[in-house]
């Protein structure tokens, strides 16, 4: 069976565990285990290469050849071949929504479609899974995949729907689409006034057309029924094994929900949290006064130092806020989700109990703002090593860049976010702002740290894909050849210090995991394919083998 699954065992990783007894077997259980791989990529520049590691207590004891490991776990340590894997420091996605990928595993899955007639076909085809109260939900659906890059309407989801009220996020999460029943059960009519930082999108004699962006979807998700709490559970479990098997050790969560954030506590507690969660509070929701009544927090795996704010919308569904009008759209210029002075007082708020502050930004109008409102924060404070982070950065001006990375910002960019934007993006933009759009190489250049992610359920979370789209900038068939705007490309060695040490410093744990050297956390991953030297299209075939978590293997791909 390929992909086993070796969730939650004890804190040495053994998938085989001693029973207890005599001092003899209880030596035994406590002993060093060695991975012996073809290449261990340790990304520490005192020695950057090695053959084995060998890890206890949740720590790397030893690095280097195998006789120099062996001689130092000594003659009971437990020994795993990985043969021809490649051994990489843990991987870590530093900007997904676990609460986001379980809704998404469960929900009618909507990416890919390239018509309204394929949608309808999938949401005929529903999971059972896929229901919240007597709602139907789905995920992942993008007009600008579709032979006509319309946004749908209430009448494209097909008559057997008619009585049931359905909503369908769209792909980057910041629009729904809604039936006819749905619109009625929120009582959104033509009378509804468009709410601060959304948009009721509209048909031609002034109905709602069903679509909701922004915080406009707010009118209907606060009559949604939520998961229950077995589906809740059950989900989430399913996000998190989904995670580990395709290589991350960890997850930064961009804007968790307190009902998300306090089962994971429990999990934590409990020891039964497979992956390191580094989670930042919503800020964006009321579920914030508690996170700045609570303060900080430091479990075992979960830690929550940082709060996420939401300033715009997306480029795809043109709420990105921009300087300008949009190149495809004269007179709009995007959505800002929160006023100047609320994201100010928001800041001023989380700054003052210690959080760090992360704040979606997409737009080159709300990446000056993030950058002027944070740095007159930090100004007045004196707060000393914040590293806010700026998730996103995607449309930035060449001043905003430099200021980026002048003034200790981390970059929290998503490779597979260029690909999957290139065919569409500089019709939004226009050729000049486009050349300070998903600019990796210029936001290194500037001197900001680079923290990779994906931003899971929007793109997959699979971490060798982002790897690919980093070193090339392509899509999965190769193109563009050469690659899209192939000078802001990361090299292979570039893209995997973004996803490992490059995340470690976005959550200030650099000194304790992103690199595999005695002391440090024993957070690794073994892959069929070395990310680093071997050709960039071997990502997209290649194979996660071992996922190890704190010393523990919470995911292992066994051929039987």
């Amino acid at each position: 069976m390929l992909g086993a699954l070796v969730l939650w065992v004890g804190a040495s990783g053994c998938s085989r565990r001693v029973p207890e007894g005599t001092p003899a077997e209880q030596a035994v259980e406590d002993a060093p285990t060695v991975y012996v791989a073809r290449r261990i990529r340790t990304l520490d520049a005192a020695k950057p290469e090695a053959q084995a590691l060998a890890v206890r207590d949740g720590k790397v004891l030893a690095v280097g050849t195998r006789e120099e490991v062996l001689a130092v776990a000594g003659a009971t340590a437990r020994v795993v071949e990985l043969g021809d894997a490649t051994v990489v420091p843990g991987l870590t996605d530093s900007h997904g929504h676990l609460a986001g990928l379980s809704q998404a595993l469960a929900s009618v899955r909507l990416e890919g479609t390239t018509s309204l007639e394929e949608v309808r076909q999938r949401l005929e085809k529903a999971p059972s899974t896929a229901h919240q109260g007597d709602w139907l939900v789905g995920q992942g659906w993008d007009q600008n995949d579709w032979a006509t890059p319309r946004f749908p309407t209430l009448f494209d989801m097909g008559e057997h729907l008619k009585d049931t009220p359905v909503a369908l996020w769209r792909i980057d999460g910041h629009a729904l689409w809604l039936n006819g029943a749905a619109l009625k059960r929120a009582n959104i009519t033509r009378d509804t006034k468009d709410p601060e930082g959304g948009t009721i999108v509209r048909l031609p004699e002034g109905d709602p057309s069903g679509v909701l962006i922004d915080n406009a979807m707010d009118l209907a998700l606060k009559v949604l029924p939520p998961p229950t709490r077995e589906q809740h559970e059950a989900h989430l479990r399913a996000a998190l094994e989904h995670c580990a098997r395709v290589g991350l050790t960890g997850v930064h969560d961009a804007g968790m929900d307190l009902r998300t954030f306090r089962l994971l506590q429990a999990w934590d507690k409990a020891g039964t949290l497979p992956l390191r969660v580094y989670a930042m509070a919503d800020g964006q929701t009321d579920d914030r006064v508690q996170y700045l009544k609570d303060g900080p927090f430091q479990g075992k795996l979960l830690t929550m130092r940082a709060v996420k704010l939401l300033l715009d919308g997306a480029l795809g569904s043109r709420g990105a806020a921009l300087g300008a009008a949009y190149s495809d759209e004269p007179g709009h210029r995007g959505l800002l989700l929160l006023s100047p002075e609320e994201y100010a007082a928001r800041v001023h708020a989380f700054v003052g109990r210690g959080f760090q502050v992360a704040t979606h930004a997409i737009g080159d109008r709300a990446n000056t703002l993030v950058l002027d409102t944070v740095l007159r924060e930090l100004a007045a404070t004196g707060t000393k090593d914040a590293r806010p982070r700026v998730e996103h950065a995607q449309i930035m001006t060449a001043e905003d860049i430099s200021r980026l990375g002048a003034n200790g910002f981390v970059a929290s960019v998503q490779p597979t976010h260029a690909t999957s934007d290139m065919p569409w993006a500089q019709k939004r933009v226009g050729p000049d702002r486009i050349q300070g759009a998903y600019a990796w190489q210029k936001l290194k250049a500037a001197g900001a740290v680079l923290a990779l992610g994906s931003d899971f359920p929007v793109e997959r979370p699979d971490v060798l894909a982002g790897l690919y789209a980093a070193r090339t900038r392509q899509d999965a068939s190769g193109q563009p050849p050469g690659g899209w705007q192939p000078d802001q490309r990361l090299s292979g060695e570039e893209a995997l210090e973004a996803f490992t040490a490059g995340a470690a410093y976005a959550s200030f744990a650099e000194g304790q995991r992103g690199r595999l050297k005695p002391g440090m956390d024993a957070d690794f991953v073994a892959l069929s394919v070395d990310p680093v030297d071997a050709p960039p299209a071997d990502l997209l075939t290649g194979q996660v083998r071992l996922t190890v978590v704190a010393g523990r293997e919470v995911f292992r791909a066994d051929a039987k």
